[in-house]
């Protein structure tokens, strides 16, 4: 006999109504139970005593008609917690798609459990796809580079091209492709290990931020974007500054990705001295990031929708490395409304505060 799909046995499952939905609490719903169960027992046995019954019939029956009362009703009580084991035995197998069937009126603790059971779910559900896209995608991105290395020095090797520096300069692209998809994977496991140590020195904001734009204006290339910075001369900060070169990068390579060709996207920098922090936004002219989607885009292997400008796509890492690089710093990044464009919000404490 073929072995039952985790969907399918999950599907031959019924779906379980409360009788009674009275109360927004277990212990509540289990205390009821109890004392109507006892109320219906006491008064059964009381009038089959009243009409002459024997007590040893009479109280067995009692007994057993007070046991179906608390069946029945504990049933539909705990109806959930059944479903949340055939769910999570189907998602053993691998079946992420699975949920539990709660009345979404329920709100005891069962009800509650249920729901989050459903979110986590569809949290796992998400990652295991975001995961086959990776790989997916991950693979795409090796296959591209390697194959062009390849035609390119096989060429070389049987003298159909020449050394020149036109093509070397082709060969070393696609090296740089390669090594920064490598310094992604090596990030993303960094992330997953929760290890990372950090440099931590005191540097001025404006030339480091100069500093991290310059290689990104060189690779936009032709497509005429025009970085603004608008930064003070005079804020300093402490921090990794390898660990917020990443961030910067990922976030201002982003907006560049996103922009059509010969727009701006704008770097502009203030001191919070209340809070003791500097904020940065990095603002996209001319496109907006739906409210919706402004949470999701941070997540591991989310890959933005093509864009006009630079090259789009990608393996979805970018923003999640740069999240991450400033939650290593205490910081934040989140995306604001702004009637000017996609507004990425950057903001990080001015003094490093050392783990004690």
């Amino acid at each position: 006999m073929a072995k039952q799909t985790p969907k399918s046995r999950f599907g031959a499952l019924k779906r379980y109504t409360k009788p009674v939905d009275f109360f927004s609490s277990l212990k509540l719903e289990l205390s009821a139970l109890i004392v109507v169960a006892t109320a219906i027992a006491f008064a059964m046995c009381w009038i089959l005593l009243k009409y002459g019954w024997s007590g040893w019939i009479a109280m067995p029956l009692t007994l057993v008609v007070a046991l179906s009362i608390t069946y029945v009703f504990s049933r539909g009580i705990t109806a959930p917690l059944r479903q949340m084991r055939d769910v999570a035995e189907a998602m053993a197998d691998g079946d992420y798609s699975v949920r539990v069937d709660i009345d979404q009126v329920r709100h005891d603790e069962v009800g509650q459990l249920a729901r989050s059971f459903n979110e986590m779910a569809g949290e796992l559900e998400h990652a295991n796809q975001m995961r086959m896209d990776m790989i997916a995608n991950v693979s795409h991105e090796l296959r591209t580079p390697v194959s062009a290395l390849q035609a390119m020095v096989e060429n070389m090797a049987d003298g159909v091209t020449e050394p020149t520096p036109a093509n070397l300069e082709s060969i070393l692209t696609q090296t740089k492709r390669l090594s920064d998809l490598i310094a992604f994977l090596l990030d993303l496991s960094r992330m997953e290990a929760g290890a990372a140590s950090l440099n931590v020195e005191r540097f001025n904001f404006a030339d480091f931020l100069d500093e991290t734009i310059e290689p990104l204006e060189i690779a936009d290339g032709g497509h005429a974007h025009d970085i603004l910075v608008q930064v003070p001369d005079d804020i300093a900060m402490e921090g990794d500054q390898d660990r917020l070169r990443q961030l910067f990068t990922n976030i201002i390579a982003n907006a560049l990705k996103h922009s059509a060709d010969g727009t701006t996207v704008l770097v502009e920098a203030h001191e919070d001295t209340t809070m003791g922090t500097i904020v940065t936004n990095v603002v996209n002219f001319g496109s907006q990031i739906a409210p919706a989607d402004r949470s999701a885009i941070f997540r591991r292997f989310v890959k933005g929708k093509t864009g006009p400008g630079t090259e789009s796509g990608g393996t979805g890492l970018g923003l999640s490395i740069a999240r991450w690089a400033a939650q290593l710093h205490g910081g934040t990044v989140k995306v604001v409304d702004d009637v000017r464009g996609a507004d990425f919000e950057i903001t990080l404490p001015k003094y490093h505060i050392a783990e004690g």
